[in-house]
């Protein structure tokens, strides 16, 4: 086995366009740190490229992605997805086209396909840990696989259309009916009686109930009570109160715009079904409810009756009647209670990562 000393250096480079057309959940991390299927991308580099990683990305995310290394032996753009054949190619200098990121919403719409894709890579000459004889199982059951201390008790798994990945000390409580491919990461609990359908992931340390339909839960995020989610994408301690429901699916039945940060306009999606987008630390009251299509910035609070509007700028906070500017003082002492609830500390890098998306939060309107 190599040691660091001996593995290569790689650099995650973000492209500036790339970036742009994956606001808001690109304002608070590098690509690289956008999670699809179990994993996130340079997880998933990790993993099959082994190296000593480092990132090359906007300056004011720097201190909290460093770039380590001036020598590199190479350097691979974040909007890759890493598959085997690509880093196969990468390796012997082949050049081919690699499959990328583009949308938003390929975030949810290549879901099944990487949670498939993750789970064969994770559990590749490993066994699951003994699944309790209180649960039933649908279809092949070598397609649950379950990490140490993983508690799974009377459950429905269903793994006709896809595998189910249960993390390390996640927890499914009773009543549960999960619909591969589903992915629950480590430390995530899914509430008695979550209807969860594939192709979904619920990122490290997440709580959810309710229904939820092809979301991905980026990590520290919570819709822990009744309410239906799906096509969706959910940054990182985010909120959504009991009973809050998003549209996936317009009336009519139309092509879904949705809101893109570089055109500041909505732009068509060729899309029937796209949900909630939610950037990092937002929240939402109880029973609130959203339009199909919603992009939600970071540092959001939403509550009241009504829908509220189908784009909402960052450090706003508001309904349907109309939002207000959210100062910084407050959302400092709000994201720090959060996220001690975790046993997480908003650190003074993040305190400057945030200042300079509030600074510039007018050029994202």
């Amino acid at each position: 086995m190599m040691d660091s000393l001996t593995l290569p250096n790689i650099v995650l480079r973000d492209k500036q366009e790339a970036r742009d057309n994956f606001l808001p959940l690109s304002f608070t991390r590098p690509l690289s740190e956008l999670r699809l299927g179990i994993l996130t991308l340079r997880e998933k580099w990790e993993r099959l490229l082994p190296g000593n990683y480092s990132w090359e990305t906007e300056s004011y995310l720097a201190a909290k992605y460093p770039r380590t290394s001036s020598s590199v032996k190479y350097t691979i753009e974040t909007d890759i997805i890493p598959t085997a054949t690509y880093v196969d190619a990468l390796k012997r200098g082949i050049d081919i086209e690699p499959q990328r990121l583009e949308h938003l919403y390929d975030l949810f719409q290549l879901n099944g396909e990487a949670i498939e894709s993750d789970f064969r890579l994770i559990t590749a000459g490993r066994s699951s840990m003994p699944l309790s004889g209180s649960n039933t199982v649908i279809g092949d059951s070598s397609l649950v696989f379950l990490e140490p201390g993983a508690r799974v008790e009377g459950a429905i798994l269903n793994t006709t259309h896809g595998p189910i990945y249960i993390g390390k000390e996640a927890e499914i409580m009773e009543g549960s009916c999960l619909r591969g491919p589903v992915a629950v990461c480590e430390h995530a609990v899914v509430n008695m009686g979550t209807k969860i359908y594939g192709a979904t992931t619920i990122g490290p340390w997440c709580k959810v109930g309710g229904e939820l339909n092809n979301v991905v839960m980026i990590g520290y995020s919570n819709k822990a009570h009744d309410g239906f989610l799906g096509n969706a994408v959910i940054g990182e301690w985010c909120n959504l109160g009991a009973g809050c429901v998003a549209s996936n699916l317009k009336n009519d039945y139309t092509e879904i715009k949705l809101w893109n940060y570089p055109a500041h306009r909505f732009l068509k999606t060729g899309l029937q079904f796209c949900g909630l987008i939610m950037g990092d630390h937002s929240k939402a009251g109880i029973n609130t409810m959203f339009n199909t299509a919603t992009v939600v910035g970071v540092g959001v609070n939403i509550h009241g009756s009504g829908f509220p509007r189908n784009f909402v700028a960052s450090f706003s906070e508001g309904g349907a009647s109309g939002f207000s500017d959210v100062s910084l003082t407050k959302f400092f002492d709000i994201a720090r209670r959060v996220m001690a609830r975790r046993g997480k500390e908003l650190t003074e890098v993040d305190c400057q990562i945030f200042q300079y998306i509030y600074d510039f939060a007018d050029r994202f309107k």
